[in-house]
């Protein structure tokens, strides 16, 4: 029997292992590996938080891309109410991920093995046909194929001033909001400063307001920008996908810049919404990226990625209206600057940052520095184990401007001196180094349904052998 080791069991990982399973025509063995016991979770769908909920309307979240209403029918069965342009929440999700695994594992090829399984990579060993995985319990696994499913990173440490860069080490810095026990720390009364404004932000609000807490809450980017709302809408929206055709022949980041802007005033005239404009761009992202060269790809990254950002990874309605409410109460004051450094005193610290445009630094103080910038992706420096042994094997390819992995077409990671492997797949948020587009689910469920085809393709092409070092 052949066998896939899948490393990460969020949503890549599970979805990968519940589409090798349901496509297999011969008996398979799938072990869904992960470093903590959640196994169909990921940090995003293994909140218990109730106020989390999806960005994406119930009825885009299918996890695969043949059966569209697939998590719609999941969803209404645990509640008739759930209509495809419901915003529920994470948890379920994770059910219904869950969920899918095991069918699948059900119905598998007579003899199929599912086996998740909890444990912390060290080191992944390529041999002449397959892998062996060394785990840190010093089990050690053998596989035909890996499929890399690793997702989100905790956050790197913003930059300071190296005089600041101990600030870093101190209890009252969070690094990563996602660790489990990690808000559990900050008291009620405690003034708070987020670094970051996007969803990082919106969801370690929701968490603090969840567990009591109600002073002032601070939050900081360079730019003090907020994610957009989705509409509340009774019908699924109707995408405007001509202005990909439109854009001119010569890319460039200007040049789409004035095409998207052209496009949204002339919306404006005929009564359509900006975020048909926006959604209607998903499907021509990876092109219109992949010919973007490295000099204009450094541009969109510096000068218009957070506005892209905003628009594009919205948040449900509900929650843009308690982000407007907290604003309007004073609750939540956003800033737009850089933080500079930090003083720590016996019970508190002052941030020191500089607002947007001006040169005279400010001070505030808190009880609490939380890190919202969000995941850390560029491998080229990540301090992540698996990730570094890697890297120092020359076994991946960071790109060059720090977004993730690269891969060719079937999803084999590069090595270092640009060979395909034979047995290493990478399915998840590292493909935005090549497609951008690489972080929700109507997109990354494409690219996990492709890997399993690819992985079902290469066992059948090779010979059964014996697996030797």
């Amino acid at each position: 029997m052949r066998t896939v080791v899948i490393i990460g069991a969020g949503f890549c990982g599970a979805v990968t292992a519940a589409q090798l399973l349901r496509k297999a025509a011969e008996p398979l063995e799938v072990i869904l590996l992960n470093r903590s016991g959640l196994m169909a979770r990921g940090l995003a769908y293994g909140t218990r938080t109730d106020e989390h909920v999806l960005n994406v309307p119930a009825g885009r979240m299918s996890a695969y891309p043949d059966d569209e209403d697939s998590f719609l029918r999941y969803a209404q069965r645990e509640d008739p109410d759930i209509s495809a342009n419901s915003f529920v929440s994470r948890r379920l999700f994770g059910d219904y991920l869950e969920y899918l695994v095991r069918e699948a594992a059900r119905a598998a090829p007579a003899g199929s093995i599912y086996k998740p399984m909890v444990g912390d990579v060290e080191r992944i060993q390529p041999l002449a046909a397959g892998a062996r995985i060394h785990l840190s319990n010093k089990k050690v696994l053998e596989a035909d194929r890996v499929v890399l499913a690793l997702g989100n990173f905790a956050p790197g440490d913003p930059k300071v001033d190296g005089q600041y860069e101990n600030f870093y080490s101190s209890p009252r810095y969070v690094r990563d909001p996602w660790r489990a026990d990690a808000l559990w720390v900050v008291k009620p009364d405690e003034p708070v400063f987020l670094i970051g404004t996007g969803l990082t932000m919106l969801d370690t609000l929701l968490s603090l307001r969840a567990r009591g807490h109600r002073a002032p809450i601070h939050a900081l980017s360079r730019r003090g920008l907020l994610p957009q709302p989705h509409r509340e809408l009774e019908i699924r929206p109707v995408y405007t996908t001509g202005l990909p055709k439109r854009l001119p022949g010569t890319p460039n980041v200007r040049d789409y810049l004035r095409g998207l802007r052209h496009e949204l005033e002339l919306a404006k005239t005929e009564d359509v919404d900006w975020r048909d404009i926006i959604g209607g761009l998903r499907g021509a992202t990876p092109q219109l990226w992949q010919v973007l060269s490295t000099r204009e790809r450094r541009r969109f990254i510096r000068h218009l990625r957070t506005f892209w950002d905003t628009h594009r990874h919205r948040c449900a309605p509900a929650l843009g209206r308690l982000l407007d409410a907290e604003r309007e109460e004073r609750n939540l004051i956003v800033h737009a600057g850089r933080v500079m450094g930090y003083n720590e005193h016996a019970d508190s610290v002052d941030v020191l940052w500089r607002p947007r445009g001006k040169l005279q630094l400010k001070r505030l103080s808190a009880g609490y520095v939380i890190n919202c910038t969000g995941p850390e992706s560029d491998t080229r420096s990540c301090a992540e184990p698996l990730i570094a042994q890697l890297r120092e094997a020359g076994l991946i390819k960071p790109d060059e401007l720090g977004l993730g992995l690269i891969v060719d077409s079937d999803y084999r990671l590069i090595d270092r001196q640009g060979h395909s492997s034979p047995t290493m797949h990478y399915v998840g948020p590292f493909l935005r180094a090549q497609h951008w587009e690489a972080t929700a689910v109507p997109e990354l469920r494409k690219h996990v349904a492709q890997v399993a085809d690819v992985v079902h393709r290469s066992l059948a092409q090779q010979p059964q052998a014996l697996v030797v070092s």
